[in-house]
């Protein structure tokens, strides 16, 4: 087993891709183990941002590091929150805040104009001044929910409206959710990419 850290704090996002990137043998830990501080986000993209916290992750472990920036993009709020989904009703992060003032922002909004993706970008770097870091991009196609549903996930899953399955995505068994994720996506992307 080898240990690659993970740019993240998220304990449910932890156990997740430690699960998505098992085929490695990969044992993730989290940055958490290694430093308190925190970069400062300053991209506007999800790349950059994937890439400020991948660089951070192995600067601090000396270990290689994997991170991900992902984030809501809702159509009726013109890709808002996108990049500031975490911090979206302000910071520290809130879920449960962020869930409630989507829904205010939302409010007027017909069913058929809550379309939304999930994006994620994923970075791994073999150490912090990596000039060839491995990059991964997926998006997951959904809808907002008028009130959140199921208790699986974190962040905007009670409110993800997933069509194929007629559910949030937080009704969805882990297993299916890592699958289909914008999340599993990137992963798997990424997977193939550190494979080949």
């Amino acid at each position: 087993m080898s240990a690659v850290v993970l740019a993240s704090r998220n304990l449910g996002k932890l156990a997740e891709m430690q699960s998505l990137f098992a085929p490695l043998g990969w044992t993730l830990r989290p940055v958490s183990d290694f430093s308190a501080h925190e970069p400062e986000e300053t991209e506007h993209t999800f790349a950059g941002n994937a890439l400020i916290k991948a660089r951070h992750a192995a600067q601090v472990s000396g270990l290689p590091a994997i991170a991900d920036d992902s984030g809501l993009s809702v159509d009726a709020l013109g890709g808002a929150p996108g990049v500031q989904s975490a911090y979206y009703a302000g910071k520290p992060s809130n879920d449960k805040a962020n869930n409630e003032k989507l829904l205010r922002e939302l409010a007027d909004v017909p069913d058929e104009k809550r379309g939304a993706e999930f994006v994620c970008v994923m970075a791994y770097v073999r150490r912090a001044d990596d000039a060839s870091p491995v990059i991964a991009q997926a998006k997951w196609r959904g809808s907002i929910l008028r009130e959140p549903r199921g208790a699986n996930g974190f962040g905007y899953d009670p409110l993800f409206f997933v069509p194929d399955h007629r559910c949030a995505s937080a009704e969805l068994p882990p297993e299916v959710k890592n699958r289909l994720s914008h999340r599993g996506q990137a992963a798997a992307l990424l997977l193939e990419k550190l494979r080949g």
